[in-house]
Parts: structure tokens; sequence; C-alpha cells
């Protein structure tokens, strides 16, 4: 019995969120295009459940280029109304379009010069008769068996609002740069932003061997390094190539007397290298697609000046 209540909840408020899509009118096209020439922010207000989609609607504006901020209808008539200037443009989202406390708030806002824009289900409401705009988000009925809980009308308030946020990032040329650089903590921000240098193992922690070392002396330099390969260089520091531990299970058995060869006889020559500045998902992208587990970092003289490792790159958080 609840399992087919909760799927009929579900199929309402699906059916309320498939019927926004005819609505998207001139007044849509409109609010995009105003707020996109806004020099102002955003300010969205709601009382009740709406207030708590206004905020998040608001959130995703802001995290994707439109400045945005919450105002909370009762507190706006004490004071914090203060927060609205003439260049702003408020949204202010009512089922009925009669909430008193967002009623209030018209006439200083009319006063105010603010652009207004409703997200309401009521489009002949006073609300949707002050508006420069107004966003149809009528729904049948609600999903609750009362027909009085907020359920199917915020539901399409919340996706109209995330249909206005999505249309703005496109009207701006909104790109994942961008993106990043309001999220510089979240695995997106890494993507960007983190670099080869920035993870790359260097110093002791970096091994690096003459290309006459012994295959001896190479593993002492890894385990010593708690690495899991060495760098092969020639006499002026450049690249010659790598040994791995791949390296060292494929040849060990079948020459026992491996570990008093010269490394130059068993690494691999040329291996792929990568630059400090590049980004560090270059690596992963080199890594996962050569199938190895590291890459030496160079420099302009083709001289390793570290190594990254896979197991950098999942400490990182970006496999």
């Amino acid at each position: 019995m609840s399992i087919n209540k909760a799927k009929k909840v579900l199929k309402i408020e699906a059916d309320a969120i498939k019927a926004l899509i005819s609505r998207l009118d001139k007044d849509f096209k409109k609010a995009v295009d105003t707020i996109a020439r806004c020099g102002g922010r955003v300010v969205i207000t709601g009382m009740g459940k709406p207030g708590i989609i206004a905020q998040k609607i608001s959130a995703t504006l802001s995290s994707t280029g439109t400045p945005s901020l919450f105002l909370h209808p009762a507190e706006a008539i004490h004071g914090d109304l203060g927060r609205v200037t003439k260049n702003d443009i408020l949204i202010a989202l009512s089922n009925s379009g009669e909430t008193e406390e967002i009623l209030k708030l018209l006439p200083v806002i009319r006063k105010m010069g603010a652009f207004l824009i409703s997200f309401t289900g009521d489009k002949n409401s006073t609300l949707a008769k002050e508006s420069d705009c107004v966003i149809d988000v009528s729904v049948k009925k609600e999903a609750c068996s009362l027909g009085l809980v907020p359920t199917a009308s915020t539901t399409a308030m919340l996706a109209m609002g995330d249909a206005l946020a999505v249309a703005l990032l496109d009207k701006k040329g909104f790109k994942v740069e961008d993106f990043a650089f309001y999220h510089p903590g979240g695995a997106i921000g890494k993507k960007i932003w983190l670099k080869v240098e920035d993870l790359m193992r260097k110093g002791p922690s970096n091994p690096l061997v003459g290309e006459n070392a012994t295959i001896k002396e190479v593993l002492y330099k890894i385990t010593k390094a708690r690495a899991g390969s060495a760098t092969v260089v020639d006499k002026k520091g450049r690249l010659l190539g790598i040994f791995t531990d791949g390296d060292l299970r494929r040849h060990l058995e079948k020459d026992p007397g491996l570990p008093e060869r010269k490394v130059k006889s068993v690494m691999t020559k040329n291996p792929t290298a990568i630059r400090p500045n590049k980004l560090a998902v270059e690596a992963l992208r080199i890594l996962q697609q050569k199938k190895i587990d590291e890459i030496p970092v160079i420099d302009k003289r083709n001289r390793p000046i570290g190594l990254v490792d896979v197991q950098d790159l999942l400490k990182a958080g970006l496999v």
C-alpha cells in the first residue's frame, strides 16, 4: 500500500513538471534576457516551503555565475529590504500569489524600481498583476492525500528555477572553468585547477638513477623513496628511461641474475613524460590511456624534476 502511494506521489509530481514545458513563453524569455543584462543581483524571496525552494534556486544561480541572495519576506519588512537596490531583480515565489508577507513588499519594490519576476500558480493573483514577468508554475493538485501540503507545487517551482538557471548559464556562455572558479574545493575544481606540479613527487621521493646503475642499486633507491619506479637519466640529467615494478617482475622470472645487470639494458626507453604546468587530470588521462602507473615530470631541457604516481591522483580525489 505504501509503495503504491509513493508511486502515485511521484507520478503526480512528474506530471506537474512535464506540464511546465508548454508554459515556457515570452515571459520566461524576458526573464532570462533581463537577468542576463542585470548589473545587480537576483534577490529571491518566498515564505514557508517556497522560501526553502527560493534558497536552493538562489544557490544554483550563484554557483553558475549569476550573483544571487535569498531574502526572507518577513525579515524584509523589518529592515532587510535594504539589501535590495533598484539595480537588482526580485524573484518572488508564491503558489497562491497572495502570500501576505510578500504582498507587503510590493509597494516598496515598485517605488524602488527593481524588476519583479513571480513564480506563481495563479496568473490572476495580486502578485502576478504586480509583476513584470509572470512564470506560471501552477499544478493540477498537490501530491498529498489532503491536497494541502506543498508538494507538487514546490517541485514545480524547483524545476522551473533549474530551467531558469540553466538557460542563463547557456546564454552567458558559462563554461566548466567558470563553474570550477566558484567550486575550488570540489571535484570539478580540482580537475580544472590542480596541476602536475601541485602533486608530483620530488626530491628524495623522486628516485633518479644513472643508466649504469645495477638493478640492485635501483631497487634500493625505489624502496628508500617508497616509490613504484625509478627514472633513468644520462650524465647531463636528461631523461633516458624508467624502471618500474612491472619491469622487475617481467625480467626477474626470465633472468635470475637480474639484480647485477645494468638498468639501461632492461629499462623502458623513451617513456611518456609530462610537463609540470600541465593539469593533473591530463596526467590521469595519460596513465589510463597508456595503462601505466607512473609518469616522469620533465622540464624544458628534458630533465626529470618529479614523478606522478597513480596513487597521488587517488589521494587528490581525481580518481
